[in-house]
């Protein structure tokens, strides 16, 4: 798929960033430490669910709010701004999940920060479907995001496990994406003299 390196609503000037795949790496490095914990964490406390629900929203998001220039989308922009809200959505989601411990405010903080985030990505991969690179990343992200925040709910009255088991579902899910995604675009921004 060839899609253009300059977004169409980027200012003239700027450009996709050849080191965007170092954020959507370490987004994806985040997911998968995050899924192995909830996997290999057998009995997990309140206490632990919070800090490491919390820790991934909020590194989740800060990548993601560290990743929006690298896309060549300006951060006053409206692809600048509604990303940068999905990145305070999960940012915040994540400090309040590290302060505040329970089965209810963990399934309602993370289904809202996840939610919010998905609806984001989701809308940014259908709108820049075609014209962007990670668009077609957005779009499956933002649903995996809005069916983990859909089912995080139901979860809420079989304890911390469940809660963990299904946020590292969705987390192993997107991380195999963005792993996916990060290799390709590491490998798309060697420079032609280094591919064979």
């Amino acid at each position: 798929m060839n899609q253009p390196l300059t977004p169409t609503d980027a200012p003239a000037g700027t450009a996709q960033q050849a080191d965007l795949w170092k954020p959507v790496l370490l987004r994806a490095v985040a997911a998968l430490v995050f899924g192995a914990v909830t996997i290999f964490w057998a009995g997990p406390s309140v206490q632990v669910m919070g800090w490491a629900g919390g820790l991934y929203l909020l590194v989740t998001g800060l990548l993601l709010l560290w990743a929006i220039p690298k896309t060549g989308y300006a951060r006053d922009g409206m692809p600048g701004k509604i990303l940068s809200a999905a990145g305070a959505a999960l940012a915040g989601a994540g400090v309040a999940l590290a302060l505040l411990h329970g089965d209810r405010v963990f399934g309602v903080v993370a289904a809202v920060g996840l939610g919010l985030a998905g609806a984001v990505e989701l809308y940014c991969g259908l709108k820049y479907r075609g014209r962007h690179m990670l668009a077609r990343d957005w779009l499956a992200s933002g649903i995996i995001g809005l069916g983990t925040a859909a089912i995080l709910p139901f979860f809420i009255s079989l304890g911390a496990h469940a809660l963990l088991g299904v946020a590292g579902g969705g987390a192993i899910i997107s991380g195999v994406l963005w792993v996916l995604s990060g290799l390709t675009l590491r490998h798309d921004s060697r420079p032609a003299s280094a591919k064979p």
